[in-house]
């Protein structure tokens, strides 16, 4: 019964997670895919009942005669980007200030030939970071030989129970991934093995090398292995499970196993820097696109990506520039990059900054806090996506965190959750984090942006929620430069469409059916981002300031 348990938790999880989370789909023809999500994020609830961000008619409506007055410099710290792509021509910052190639940090910013902005896992002869450990994994490898023998926190003394406390919640977190991911393997290889066996015996009884689903529903047989090799092929066909699929999935789990949960993986080591230093920061290089560039492709292009063009999407901005700062490997980014980013952004003008990245543990926070302060000091938007693990962030911080250390909260940040396409109890994303300490929700199903290489992509998550809200925020200032950062802020937070009366499935992974709420509570304004509203109220409190 156990067994029995396992395998089919394993099979639900593997089907939720591949239609909710990490589905995606690579095209080189926007044309191949389905028309109903191209663009979808821009729509509004007289189109289909599609639930976007009425963006087209606030292009059609009330910006139609009137011209943007301030280019806005959005830095996306991400994985890279891919700055050749066609439709980001011309929307790529560029240091005026730096001569290309040269060899010399030129404007004396602390960063060589910093033409497009600054790889902070890199190192300075040229080479790139890919992956890297989890955040706990680190923590735990670190803490371990210090605590591992210690058998209670009253063992420990009092200047060191904080990181005992850490520690112990790591090494938890850390054995559990472990247990599950080894699991998730184990199963599937059992369910590669069946499949391939189920395979072999259709083969066998159609006489054929390809057959089709029609051919196996046409199977009649008393042999139990036909009947049985049958309703695998039938249930995995109405499961939308291939071996493809299953062979993607577990290089995902190898992905965990040898990269993120591998204590004797020490990629860190390439960059040549002090990570537990904040004032080592000669490390990196101007490489902003990377080996990875695919995520902080998608998230730029639904910022910046060329307007009516004919080809591809359209961006939300049109008088934007986007600073690629690349931080984010495969794995956990680390504080000490994250926090000289936003510095770095702050520094060479960006007026927004778009983060849609995170994780469970920030053990250098107060360098992140402190880079955080520092931009609210110079009137910078930061803009951060939620997380996709489907919890309460209000119970599981997702870092950065916009509460400081001190409890105080940063005034210029926001934190977006993910929508779905249709007013309906779908509504919120099943993947999305929630709670009150997450500020608005905005589309982030079945979304369609660049991909590097010319192409699209169409995928999930609040990384692409987050863009949605920096694009609606680079707008409204370039129309309207002398909204303070705050009151920015506030017109995208007081001007969401709220459903106080729509009641959803709370977002969540671990359940098929998840608990019927109010979606009013899953966020502090119960509302999705609404550019319409938001130009609105950007002219009407510019208007009131004169």
């Amino acid at each position: 019964m156990t067994s029995l348990f396992l395998k089919t938790s394993f099979i639900s999880l593997f089907v939720l997670l591949l239609n909710n989370t990490s589905y995606t789909q690579v095209v080189s023809d926007i044309d191949s895919l389905n028309k109903t999500y191209i663009n979808w994020h821009l729509k509004g609830p007289n189109e289909n009942k599609i639930e976007g961000i009425r963006l087209e008619k606030t292009y059609t409506k009330l910006l139609k005669n009137k011209n943007p007055k301030k280019k806005i410099v959005v830095a996306v710290i991400d994985s890279g980007v891919d700055t050749s792509h066609v439709e980001l021509s011309g929307r790529i910052w560029k240091n005026e200030d730096e001569i290309p190639n040269d060899g010399i940090d030129n404007d004396l910013n602390g960063y060589t030939d910093d033409i497009y902005g600054w790889n902070f896992i890199g190192n300075t002869i040229g080479e790139n970071l890919k992956s890297e450990n989890l955040e706990y994994t680190r923590i735990y490898k670190k803490l371990n030989p210090r605590f591992q023998y210690i058998k209670s926190r009253t063992d420990v003394s009092a200047n060191e129970l904080e990181e005992y406390e850490l520690y112990i919640s790591c090494k938890e977190k850390y054995n559990k991934e472990l247990s599950n991911y080894q699991s998730q393997k184990n199963n599937i290889a059992s369910l590669i093995k069946k499949i391939e066996t189920s395979d072999s015996i259709i083969k066998n009884y159609l006489k054929k090398e390809t057959y089709t689903n029609t051919d196996v529903e046409s199977i009649s047989s008393s042999d139990e292995l036909i009947k049985n090799a049958k309703n695998i092929y039938l249930n995995n066909y109405k499961k939308n499970i291939s071996l493809k699929g299953i062979e993607s999935y577990l290089n995902h789990v190898e992905l965990y196993l040898n990269k993120y949960l591998n204590l004797d993986f020490e990629p860190r080591t390439l960059l040549g820097d002090d990570p537990e230093n904040i004032n080592d920061t000669k490390y990196g290089n101007p490489d902003v696109m990377g080996p990875t560039p695919e995520h902080g492709t998608l998230v730029a292009g639904l910022i910046a990506a060329q307007r009516n063009n004919q080809i591809g999407i359209n961006g939300i901005a049109e008088n934007v520039v986007i600073m690629p700062i690349r931080v984010v490997p495969e794995g956990d980014e680390r504080d000490k990059d994250v926090a000289l980013a936003i510095r770095y952004a702050v520094d060479n003008g960006a007026n927004i900054i778009n983060m849609s990245f995170g994780k469970a543990f920030s053990p250098q926070k107060e360098w992140v806090d402190s880079a955080i302060q520092y931009a609210t000091e110079h009137h910078v938007l930061l803009v951060h996506a939620s997380g996709n693990d489907g919890v309460n962030n209000d119970l599981i911080p997702h870092y950065p965190s916009s509460t400081y250390n001190n409890g105080s909260k940063a005034k210029t940040m926001i934190t977006v959750g993910a929508s779905n396409i249709y007013l309906d109890q779908e509504l919120a994303a099943i993947f999305s984090n929630y709670g009150q300490s997450v500020d608005l929700f905005a589309p982030g199903v079945n979304i369609v942006s660049l991909y590097p290489g010319n192409k699209y992509n169409k995928t999930n998550g609040t990384s692409f929620s987050c863009p949605i809200v920096s694009g609606i925020a680079a707008l409204i200032w370039s129309y309207y430069p002398d909204l303070s950062t705050e009151e920015l802020k506030d017109i995208l937070l007081n001007s969401v469409t709220s459903y106080k009366k729509l009641s959803v499935y709370q977002p969540g992974l671990n359940s098929a059916k998840n608990e019927i709420v109010p979606f009013s509570q899953l966020s502090a304004t119960g509302g999705i981002l609404n550019g319409y509203k938001a130009i609105k109220l950007a002219e009407k409190t510019t208007k009131r300031k004169k």
